[in-house]
């Protein structure tokens, strides 16, 4: 996705240059829509048996809201990633895995996806990067295209991955971008905001509401007999996609509600983590310098850094941020 030239084949330049139209135009609107294009289009670029897409959440969490296996949507899920497999080898070499590399070692000593029962014989995964100011480019998901055939996967399909997961990547970047910029434009603007169990709530209800619609007008439809030609509803694979899309967007909710403290508390300094954590203990200011064998002043001067990294007032509000993180 920089300044170098892409070499791909004609065929895969063509498919490449229609996913840029359409994904920079906003093709898709919610987030199962936008994986789902590129499943589509990397289906195009080479055949694969599973597919899937994963966020990286905190220090070692990682979060998959899209994944497919065949034709069949697997279930979101999320799981603590250790030392061995393919997260912690992205986090460390920050280049794409391929199954070559080491006859899909590393892939085989992670976590399983799709049919458990099967290895993959040819696998690339493609870490997705943001641009942060004052550090080098963050890692932030994957992209991942397995197949049960060895050698599935040449390196003009290789290349064409990395490009459209670099597409893929700059479409979530903006959209991240373009939402802390509205944020801006709320009241108390720039302060850091907590999706709470009411927005969770909110959108549930809406989406159950959708599904029921669809639901009763099936049940109306059955109902009527056989006299009608159905109206041309969808039905069935209506519910289907709905279902699909809202455990996408759960899961994507998920991230954005946990990372609000986790993201907070490792922004402090080791001996400022160690005063919150003191913190959810009700510890006044006499008990914190005793136990961290600091001054009054400077436990203070730290409660002050505390509070104003967290944007809030009061070591309760703090308290209860952090024993979010720590129950996480």
């Amino acid at each position: 996705m920089g300044d170098v030239p892409v070499r791909v084949d004609a065929r895969s330049l063509g498919i490449l240059h229609e996913a840029y139209h359409k994904m920079r135009g906003g093709l898709a609107r919610d987030r199962y829509d936008l994986y789902d294009y590129v499943r589509a289009t990397a289906a195009k670029l080479a055949p694969f048996d599973s597919f899937y897409v994963a966020l990286l959440h905190g220090a070692n969490r990682v979060r998959f809201p899209y994944g497919y296996e065949g034709a069949v949507f697997d279930d979101p899920t999320s799981h603590t990633y250790g030392p061995s497999g393919q997260t912690a080898w992205l986090v460390k070499h920050r280049q794409t895995y391929r199954f070559a590399y080491d006859n899909g070692a590393v892939l085989n000593a992670g976590m399983s996806f799709g049919d458990t029962r099967r290895r993959s014989a040819d696998a690339v995964t493609v870490p997705m990067f943001r641009t942060e100011p004052g550090s080098r480019d963050v890692l932030f998901g994957m992209v991942s295209m397995h197949s049960y055939t060895a050698g599935a996967f040449d390196d003009n399909a290789v290349r064409s991955f990395e490009w459209l997961t670099g597409l893929l990547a700059r479409v979530l970047t903006r959209e991240k971008e373009d939402t802390e910029a509205f944020l801006l434009l709320l009241p108390g603007g720039g302060v850091s905001r907590t999706l709470t169990s009411d927005h969770v709530i909110e959108y549930m209800a809406a989406r159950l509401s959708e599904i029921h619609g669809i639901a009763r007008r099936m049940v109306e439809e059955a109902g009527e007999g056989a006299g009608g030609d159905g109206g041309g509803l969808l039905g069935p694979d209506e519910i289907v996609r709905l279902c699909e899309q809202t455990q996408t967007e759960l899961m994507e909710m998920a991230l954005w509600a946990d990372q609000g403290p986790e993201q907070r508390f490792l922004s402090l300094t080791e001996v400022e983590q160690r005063v919150a954590v003191l913190l959810v203990n009700g510890l006044g200011n006499q008990e914190l310098a005793t136990e961290t064998g600091r001054s009054p002043n400077t436990v203070k001067a730290h409660l002050k850094n505390i509070y104003r990294k967290y944007g809030m007032t009061t070591r309760e509000q703090v308290a209860e941020d952090v024993r979010r993180h720590l129950a996480r």
